[in-house]
């Protein structure tokens, strides 16, 4: 995992998906015992023709404007699903903001500094890697930017 590659302190945490859940995000913050502002969704939009994701608590909505401000862009909207998962590799539902076939520019949103430690995907549906947003920021080389809402 390029985690431990990179020397990142971190807990993954596996759970049983229940393919029927509406909410892959509070399905992960109810069977991790955390609360839903600390599990955060990657989300893939595209910015001006450019895949961008977004990293939001699973509480709230991506604020489109917001997200295509803090790139310099002037247009979002939500990226194509089957485009998401052919360009980070992953499915939706899954997609981690880490070891993406192809990396992407990506938005943390500030309120993850809040926070010790959030929870985001760890690349399948059922599997949720703990780790500090500094540690992500820093390995997915993102923007710090207010992308979500409540």
């Amino acid at each position: 995992m390029a985690l431990a590659a990179a020397g990142t302190a971190y807990t993954l945490h596996a759970y049983e998906h229940d393919p029927a859940t509406p909410s892959y995000g509070e399905e992960a913050a109810e069977a991790l015992g955390v609360t839903p502002d600390r599990v955060f969704k990657t989300l893939v939009a595209d910015v001006d023709g450019e895949l961008t994701v977004a990293v939001v608590p699973v509480a709230g909505q991506l604020d489109l404007k917001a997200l295509a401000s803090a790139v310099g862009g002037k247009r979002a909207a939500m990226a194509d699903p089957a485009a998401a998962e052919r360009t980070t590799g992953y499915v939706r539902g899954g997609i981690s903001p880490l070891g993406q076939r192809k990396r992407l520019r990506t938005v943390l949103d500030s309120s993850a500094s809040e926070h010790a430690t959030i929870c985001v995907s760890a690349g399948r549906r059922g599997l949720e890697v703990e780790l500090s947003p500094a540690d992500l920021a820093a390995l997915t080389a993102a923007v710090l930017a207010p992308i979500g809402r409540d």
